[in-house]
């Protein structure tokens, strides 16, 4: 790491104190002009960095940028995470699967301050300003069929919502298969895409993309998001995005490293609000009513149509029939 990069990550680690440009000098092994110089370069990229004279530097509370350095704080010293955070990308998924093709290796996590192609389910669009949210994609190697591809989404689904739980406080609850809601709103997707051997049927790599509206956007959500999405939190929460990306990090390695027991699954029954509940199934272009009444082990809707016929969908768009 560089000056620049040493002096923020001490700055996390004492982020509720002043230290001296002396001792962060020592510190890195540097002049405290040198650290003078990495300040003023930080706060060029937006860092909030308090001086107080006779008591040094102090990264700001309200600081809500994301980092390594700041997200790594959050994580276990031994986490398996390579994190490579961007203040802009087109889209994570996409920029997360060019690495994995070129051998990145499985933990390599990109994170991203906003997207300018965000990637939605079915072609849709993720709509993703900067500074409001978290966008974030890792590359995965399982030793995983594709046709089980859902318990990468729906573990990933579960770990989004109780991170969301435990940082904001927020009642989170998962709309299948793919989406999580508080309040009545959406407040973050996920995308799994994947590459696939054709001979054993098992991923090359799968690209695991989530995000997550942290705070509502200055100029609201654009219509027709306006009557669907919402935030985790409110415009004048303090900062809280590195921890909340360290969060969902954490709590999906824990389901992962053992995914095929599924042991997730009863959480993620639980929170399926869309169970016992009228709902509209989109297929092609026509809707057809049904109701959701039940969910597989492996993660199938299973709905009732008005004939009384049962089906099983392994994914699909649904939405409450009253939507």
């Amino acid at each position: 790491m560089g000056t620049k990069e040493q002096l923020l990550c001490l700055l996390e680690s004492n982020r509720e104190r002043y230290v001296s440009g002396e001792k962060l000098a020592e510190a890195i092994g540097v002049s405290r002009n040198a650290v003078w110089k990495a300040v003023n370069a930080l706060r060029a990229e937006g860092y909030e960095i308090d001086a107080v004279t006779n008591k040094g530097y102090a990264l700001s509370q309200e600081n809500d940028l994301l980092s390594p350095q700041g997200i790594e704080r959050f994580l276990p010293r031994d986490h398996p995470f390579n994190l490579i955070v961007r203040k802009l990308v087109d889209s994570t998924n996409d920029e997360a699967r060019r690495r994995a093709i070129e051998g990145a290796p499985e933990g390599t996590v990109v994170v991203a301050e906003g997207q300018t192609a965000g990637k939605g389910r079915r072609g849709k669009e993720f709509f993703s300003p900067t500074a409001t949210g978290i966008y974030l994609s890792i590359v995965l190697r399982p030793a995983l069929q594709a046709d089980r591809a859902q318990y990468l989404t729906t573990a990933a689904a579960v770990a989004c919502a109780q991170a969301i739980e435990h940082v904001a406080g927020k009642q989170a609850s998962i709309k299948w298969v793919n989406d999580i809601y508080c309040n009545g709103k959406k407040v973050a997707g996920i995308l799994t895409e994947g590459a696939v051997d054709m001979e054993s049927g098992c991923f090359d790599h799968a690209v695991l993309g989530i995000g997550v509206n942290v705070k509502p956007p200055a100029e609201g959500f654009p219509a027709p998001l306006g009557d669907i999405a919402g935030s985790v939190c409110d415009a004048d929460e303090k900062a809280l995005r590195n921890r909340l990306v360290a969060e969902v990090l954490d709590r999906f390695w824990g389901l992962y490293r053992h995914l095929p027991d599924r042991s997730f699954y009863d959480e993620y029954r639980r929170r399926c609000f869309l169970l016992g509940e009228p709902i509209v199934i989109t297929r092609d272009e026509s809707r057809v009513r049904a109701r959701a009444v039940d969910l597989t082990e492996d993660f199938k809707l299973v709905v009732e149509l008005p004939d009384k016929t049962r089906l099983e969908l392994p994914y699909g768009e649904v939405s409450t029939a009253h939507a």
